[in-house]
């Protein structure tokens, strides 16, 4: 005889009105308020384990990959020698893996508002967090925006925003006086790299726009990029690149990109150079949706 199953647990984020994305749930890990978002960890059947803050998916085992490659390698490989780099937010560890596979990198700034994401992170999520004793990591828990503000200038060759949704106490990190100060600390050869949400997503129209128009009024070259990921609200996800000369695609050496990445090629799972190339060839509707902004 058959067993019979008399429920289902499921966990749902939703992204438009009634739409999201659904999860089988087989557990929750981890459960806890911070002194700034509800912080868990849930285990599911198709995904493995997912962070959540505040309700919205944050990483899930199954794809953090192409988030974390690609809000760190793009601008790295363009620069080819970066030694410095602040990280604003990105407390799973993810992105601060993925920078400090290049050896090139002398000293990585992580500046995370909430230590329990940090903690949560080493406990529950090892192999995104598995950098976090690197020697060339100095983690900070403290505000992103004023830590930016007391930087001296070009302390910095890139600086990666990555934050959460622009609501609460993240707001600040889409504004102005935050993204005028990453021009600051950046070197002359400096790049900004920051998540801008998704251009299928309505409700973030404004504030993309926004802070693409911010972004051009600091930075001669300003490029939106995309990847797929498939537990990001419509499966498609943009991030930004602001430089202080370079064109992320003119300037893209394809060749001396395949030789950097080489020592540990092996270990991506989404970015190459022609993933590189490819990201920052946008839709018409994206296309249309930031020149109008």
């Amino acid at each position: 005889m058959s067993e019979q199953k008399y429920f289902q647990l499921q966990y749902t984020e939703l992204w438009e009105g009634k739409t999201g994305i659904t999860f089988g749930l087989n557990d929750i890990l981890f459960s806890r308020q911070s002194a700034y978002q509800k912080v868990q960890v849930l285990e599911t059947d198709a995904h493995g384990r997912v962070l959540t803050l505040d309700g919205l998916v944050m990483l899930t085992e199954r794809d953090e990959f192409v988030y974390h490659e690609m809000i760190s390698h793009p601008a790295l490989c363009l620069l080819k020698d970066a030694e410095r780099v602040l990280v604003v937010g990105g407390g799973d560890g993810g992105t601060v893996r993925e920078i400090l596979r290049h050896p090139s990198i002398k000293h990585v700034d992580l500046v995370e508002i909430d230590e329990m994401v940090i903690n949560t992170s080493r406990e529950f999520f090892p192999t995104v967090s598995s950098a976090f004793d690197d020697p060339r990591l100095n983690i900070r828990v403290q505000d992103g925006i004023a830590f930016v503000k007391a930087t001296e200038a070009a302390a910095y060759d890139l600086v990666i925003v990555d934050s959460t949704d622009p609501v609460g106490f993240a707001e600040g990190l889409f504004g102005e006086d935050f993204y005028r100060d990453c021009a600051r600390i950046l070197t002359d050869r400096g790049i900004l790299a920051a998540q801008t949400e998704s251009p299928f997503d309505r409700s973030f129209h404004g504030t993309l726009q926004d802070a693409h128009n911010l972004l051009n009024r600091l930075f001669p070259q300003v490029h939106m990029y995309l990847a797929s990921i498939p537990t990001y609200p419509f499966g498609t996800w943009s991030f930004t690149m602001a430089t202080k000369g370079l064109h992320p695609v003119d300037d893209f050496d394809p060749e001396a990109a395949r030789r950097l990445l080489a020592p540990f090629k092996d270990d991506l799972k989404y970015y190459n150079p022609e993933i590189h190339t490819a990201a920052f060839a946008l839709p018409n509707f994206v296309r249309k949706l930031i020149q109008t902004a």
